[in-house]
Order: structure tokens, then C-alpha cells, then sequence
């Protein structure tokens, strides 16, 4: 068994290049540009939806609120009619990414953390880089990319982000789980 805290540099490495793995793959592979649909008329939608004055958050159409209002015949009806609609809302202003970048990096620390967990749990002292790769990748997949499957299952996310999503999640792994093979414990 091998403390978390004595893997802190293949965290804080893994979180480090994961960062600028995630960064390249959004910046030079041009396929999350299809990620989203555009709506149509969205200038008139946007301003529709400006006179709501929403604050951020997440919103659900038709909502119901509780199984009482689930059962009605009224709630079943607007179901029927649609649309049914997931909205995120964030307001407007300077698209500054510094806040996401740096939640995404301590995210990645966190991902090392449970990978550090999970194969300190499992193996000691002097294991083999690829006992070692197997363990904080198949973490590292899981805490990037499985989570996410359920969005397509129960939210119409699309396939095709939930896959691409999966690819990324894979190329994260992949370098979480070489970081630790290489500066794990001798």
C-alpha cells in the first residue's frame, strides 16, 4: 500500500499535463465545434429569452416539480405538445475562461487524488509500471468521461458529444495513468 500523500508529484504532474493536453485538444482538434447545434433565429430566441431576466443556473421545460405534478393530466399534456428543453443560462458580459481554467485544473488534481487512492489501495512499494498504468488510468477514465454517460441516457445529450467527450476522457486517462507508471515509488 502506497499513501496518497507520497504520490503528490504524479498528482499535481498528471493535473499539470492533462491541462495542457485538454488545452491542445480544444485549441488545434477542430471536432468540438460540432458539439452543439445553432438554433434557429437565435438572435430572436436570445432577446426572448433576455425579457425572462434568468438567473444562472439550470432550467427544465416542462417542469413538474414533484410526483404530484408529475401525475397530472396537465403536466402529461404540455409533455406531450414539447418542446422539452434542458437550458443552461450564464449572463452575459467578457467571455473570460480564467474561473473555468482554473476549476478545471483543480478538478484534474482531484482526478489524480481518487487515481492516487485507488492504485496506492492496490499496490505497493516497487510495482510495475503497467500494474501501476492500469490502475490510475482506468480511475482517471472513469472519474473523466463515465459520469457523463448518463446525460446521453437520461437528458438527450447527443451521442456524438457524449463520444467525443469519451475520446477526451481517454487521451486524459492515458496521460494520468503514464504519469504515475513513471514517477510512482521505487
Amino acid at each position: 500500500m502506497v499513501p496518497v500523500i507520497s504520490l503528490w508529484l504524479p498528482i499535481l504532474l498528471s493535473a499539470v499535463f492533462v491541462f495542457i493536453v485538454s488545452s491542445l485538444v480544444h485549441m488545434v482538434l477542430p471536432y468540438h465545434f460540432k458539439d452543439f447545434k445553432k438554433a434557429p433565429e437565435e438572435d430572436k430566441l436570445m432577446d426572448a429569452l433576455r425579457g425572462f431576466n434568468l438567473a444562472e443556473g439550470e432550467y427544465f421545460m416542462p417542469f413538474a416539480g414533484s410526483r404530484e405534478v408529475f401525475n397530472t393530466p396537465e403536466y402529461r399534456e404540455k409533455m406531450k405538445k414539447g418542446p422539452g428543453v434542458i437550458l443552461s443560462v450564464w449572463q452575459g458580459g467578457t467571455a473570460g475562461m480564467m474561473k473555468n481554467l482554473v476549476v478545471w485544473f483543480v478538478y484534474s488534481l482531484v482526478v489524480g487524488v481518487f487515481a492516487a487512492y485507488v492504485s496506492g489501495r492496490a499496490l505497493g512499494t516497487g510495482a510495475e509500471y503497467l500494474a501501476v498504468f492500469r490502475f490510475a488510468g482506468v480511475t482517471a477514465f472513469c472519474c473523466y468521461t463515465v459520469a457523463h454517460w448518463q446525460d446521453t441516457i437520461w437528458f438527450k445529450r447527443s451521442w456524438r458529444r457524449t463520444i467525443t467527450g469519451a475520446f477526451d476522457g481517454l487521451l486524459y486517462a492515458l496521460v494520468t495513468a503514464g504519469t504515475f507508471g513513471w514517477l510512482w515509488p521505487r
